[in-house]
């Protein structure tokens, strides 16, 4: 009986052994197919958020071409430190200004109506109030101009805008 007995455990064991390594390789496979589904999800995220981005910036790019749409983009001129908006319109409490300022960079904003405050809100908070901006990193810069008035505000409030972005140089 003994003899039997040898043969099936002799046939036991390798079945064991066999079993345990396909499943350690089947968790292996799967934590590598869902680090991968992990790492592909964080890519689509970070994708959605660029196009989010680049919708956003082509509306402000198209609205920059009418005084009376916000978010606008602009962009300085070769030759030219002062960007200026004549005529603008603020229809809303407040209207957002895009801009991609290279590091090193200095930005001033003046609004030619004192009931218009002057924020930059991204990367970080700053009144120009208080003087000039350093850009301290290539990144999108929000400049929001908002009606800070005593009164209400009219629905269609005109202000001028001149934003002057010089190198660090030359303020």
């Amino acid at each position: 009986m003994q003899p039997t007995h040898n043969k099936y455990g002799v046939l036991l064991i390798p079945a064991l052994v066999s079993i345990l390594m396909v499943s350690a390789c089947s968790t292996e496979v799967s934590s590598e197919s869902s680090m991968t589904v992990t790492d592909n999800s964080a890519r689509n995220i970070q994708s959605s958020k660029e196009i989010e981005d680049n919708i956003k910036n082509s509306y402000a790019r198209l609205a920059s071409k009418r005084s009376d749409v916000c978010p606008k983009l602009i962009q300085e001129e070769t030759g030219n430190q002062v960007i200026e908006r004549i005529s603008e319109v603020m229809v809303n409490d407040y209207c957002d200004y895009f801009l991609y300022p290279r590091e090193g960079q200095r930005l001033n904003v003046k609004v030619d109506n004192r009931q218009i405050e002057a924020l930059l809100v991204v990367p970080t908070i700053h009144n120009f109030a208080n003087g000039n901006y350093k850009v301290t990193s290539y990144d999108k810069h929000v400049i929001r101009l908002s009606y800070n008035g005593a009164t209400y505000k009219p629905e269609h409030f005109v202000y001028d805008v001149a934003l002057k972005i010089s190198d660090a140089k030359h303020s």
